[in-house]
């Protein structure tokens, strides 16, 4: 009597690649929630304020623990905001597709992935750097998140403005972690961010006014205008150049005073521009030099400290 011979199995027991795709999809929503763009603009800022303060390259060990912590709290930071602007990103062209307001991410998941970021950062500042830098970086995560995008953001067109504070920390949070204290070389460098935050996200606020009007986000542009916002940012731009010029005497020197007096010409020759030639074209040149320029100033910074040193 012959013996059946027992068929072979088909089915596959390992994840489809559906599922592999799924796996993906939300891994790439929650890292989208930390905002990687900014991250870097961040984390440059960090690491610039670091090589400013110290009198040497300080150890590898300590820029990666420094750089660690920023992500975690300036990741912490966006995805908070994201929570709480999940209905408005709903309406704006750029943000409809974030998890939070397409709802493949949950309300309660947004929020405690924010807060767990936002802990694991001042233990990793506390442990590996020191409690300073966990402060400040503590301190500037809750003012993004409660301050500028809880009670300002939606109520008064000056958002940027005063809530720009928050974007500036990075750097003083670098400087801390280097130096283990502040100085006044460290708020000059909190200035320039500050003074720079306004005609970087006023450039943006013209490129986007329809939306902000749509979501009813009451930016410059939207409740003074346009010919006002252009104003204002001059004004923040001539700011801007006078704070940077500032730090010639305190740690920098020829070097950097070269660098700086190009790098503000250019972004005011642009503002000027937008002033005398308003238009998208030119708003958005103004808006993308305004992400290199923070990069060179940096950049120009670090290498008069580091040649000089």
């Amino acid at each position: 009597m012959s013996q059946e011979i027992p068929a072979i199995p088909t089915t596959v027991t390992g994840p489809s690649m559906r599922q592999v795709r799924n796996v993906n999809e939300t891994i790439a929503d929650y890292v989208a929630l930390m905002k990687p763009g900014i991250l870097t603009l961040l984390l440059a800022t960090t690491l610039g304020g670091m090589l400013v303060a110290a009198e040497r390259v300080p150890a590898l060990s300590l820029i990666v623990a420094t750089m660690i912590g920023g992500i975690l709290s300036a990741g912490g930071a966006n995805v908070l905001n994201c929570y709480i602007d999940r209905d408005i990103d709903q309406l704006m062209h750029r943000t409809k597709k974030r998890g939070t307001a397409t709802g493949r991410i949950s309300p309660k998941a947004a929020l405690t992935y924010g807060l767990v970021l936002t802990v694991s950062s001042v233990v990793v500042f506390a442990i590996f750097v020191n409690w300073l830098a966990a402060v400040l970086s503590l301190v500037g995560n809750v003012y993004y998140v409660m301050i500028y995008t809880r009670l300002l953001k939606r109520k008064t067109p000056q958002n940027i403005v005063i809530g720009g504070a928050a974007g500036a920390m990075p750097p003083m949070v670098g400087w801390a972690a280097a130096t283990g204290h502040l100085s006044v070389a460290a708020v000059l460098l909190f200035a320039v961010i500050y003074y720079w935050t306004p005609p970087h996200f006023w450039a943006l606020a013209l490129l986007k006014h329809g939306e902000y009007g749509r979501a009813a986000v009451p930016m410059l542009p939207v409740i003074a205008g346009e010919g006002e916002t252009r104003r204002q940012m001059m004004l923040y731009t001539i700011l801007l150049a006078a704070v940077s010029l500032l730090l010639v005497g305190f740690g920098l020197s020829w070097i950097y005073l070269i660098g700086a007096v190009i790098l503000n010409g250019i972004f005011l020759g642009l503002v000027i521009w937008l002033c005398k030639s308003p238009s998208k074209k030119v708003a958005r040149h103004v808006f993308f030099y305004s992400l290199w320029y923070l990069f060179l100033i940096f950049g120009v910074m670090v290498a008069d400290r580091l040649v000089l040193a």
